[in-house]
């Protein structure tokens, strides 16, 4: 039971050129791959236990604010998507946590399940929290900070999945028609639609101002699009949105009665079948710029090598095309600047190869971090996994390694 988690042996690799990234289209012919090394980063390719995986980011702010991960073992997937807000720290916090909670978790509960998945993220939720109260006095912006968290686990032949916010993940199955489809599986947290505001009101029924559209944007007290999210203490507890600091920086309207955007995530279960052929794990920057079925019907159109980049490449593209510029001219542009026509972007496509779910593959042990120039070794090594007693509990030491 659970032989992932007892030989987990993380290893380091290099991810591919980035020279090769936009070598797809005819036309336009490939681009000065000088001006684009530092924002973008990708692996065109790589096995997971049920298949292959690619994963590209590119980044639009002056700091990068997603992070991601894809974990794979022996006979597990882990893929985590975290778009952070007001900064990077907490996404990038989370990138660092949520998967050994869930990694600590697992172990106790002997399998993988909604629950584990979210008492993983409430878990993470507290760490940043406690983080907040021990730094605020030195940094009481730090409030203020949250990100969007999206996570999947496949194991067993079931994908798990939980979320927060409006990342999102799309399966591409075989329909009746044999065209794949595309069918949403998580449900975005953004009171940009109106059935999440009226969710919202409906939880604060006193509360007038619970969600206050402004210059076109709808936001929870006028502040946050997300009603879901890690971190955001300042939406969450009185000793942060009542600081006369944290209230004349973000002019909060009035005082909360209680916390106005909620940490649980939503979670949705799937045994995995022949007919579903990948997942497209994205941060909302992707969703922004395409539908669920373009996006799918990308995936099916091309080789699976590269393909997270070319979706990357088809939003920008289509980002260029709404501001009426040059795809060239608007690949130059510096990161900061790049945020007024588009966010960062993540995307993780997992390919499922059926016959795979069905017996064991063998796959190398790596922990794949996004925008990262050398994928490094995870956060914690497996020194020693011992069976005890009939319940096959298991015991996991840990060995830390510094950054």
């Amino acid at each position: 039971m659970l032989s992932w988690l007892g030989n987990v042996a993380f290893a380091c690799c290099r991810p591919d050129p980035i020279v090769r990234i936009m070598n797809m289209d005819d036309d336009d012919k490939r681009l000065d791959a000088s001006s684009l090394a530092s924002l973008f980063w990708g692996r065109d390719l790589g096995k997971h236990s049920f298949g292959d995986f690619s994963i590209a980011v590119v980044q639009a702010n002056d700091v990068i604010e997603d992070h991601s991960q894809v974990e794979t073992a022996q006979d597990a997937t882990f893929v985590g998507i975290y778009d952070g807000h007001g900064g990077p720290n907490a996404s990038r916090f989370v990138s660092k946590h949520l998967f050994h909670n869930l990694f600590r978790l697992a172990l106790e509960k002997g399998t993988i399940s909604e629950d584990v998945l979210r008492r993983a993220v409430i878990a993470t939720e507290n760490e940043f929290l406690a983080l907040v109260r021990k730094t605020f006095g030195t940094n009481p912006l730090i409030a203020a900070v949250g990100t969007c968290c999206l996570i999947g686990v496949i194991w067993e032949g079931t994908l798990y999945v939980a979320n927060l916010g409006d990342s999102r993940a799309v399966i591409g199955c075989l329909g009746k028609s044999k065209v794949v489809v595309a069918e949403q599986l998580t449900r975005d947290h953004n009171v940009g639609l109106e059935e999440v505001r009226e969710e919202v009101r409906s939880l604060y029924p006193h509360d007038p101002s619970i969600v206050v559209e402004e210059g076109g944007t709808w936001r929870v007290k006028g502040l946050l699009q997300v009603s879901r999210a890690i971190g955001d203490a300042f939406m969450k507890q009185p000793e942060y949105y009542r600081n006369p600091l944290i209230n004349a920086y973000y002019h909060i309207p009035e005082p909360f009665n209680r916390p106005v955007v909620t940490p649980e995530p939503s979670l949705n279960r799937r045994v995995l079948q022949p007919s579903d052929k990948f997942i497209i794990f994205a941060s909302d920057g992707l969703w922004e710029f395409l539908t669920n079925q373009q996006a799918v019907d990308i995936v099916v159109q091309y080789p699976r090598a590269g393909i997270a980049k070319r979706l990357v490449e088809r939003a920008l593209r289509e980002a260029a095309k709404k501001r009426w510029m040059h795809f060239n001219k608007f690949m130059k542009l510096p990161k900061g600047k790049r945020r007024e026509f588009h966010d960062d972007i993540t995307v993780v496509v997992i390919f499922i190869d059926p016959e795979l779910l069905e017996r064991e593959a063998f796959a190398p042990e790596l922990s794949v971090s996004g925008f990262s120039d050398v994928v490094r070794p995870s956060s914690f090594s497996v020194m020693e996994v011992e069976e005890h007693d009939s319940s096959s509990s298991l015991e996991l030491i840990f060995e830390s390694v510094e950054d």
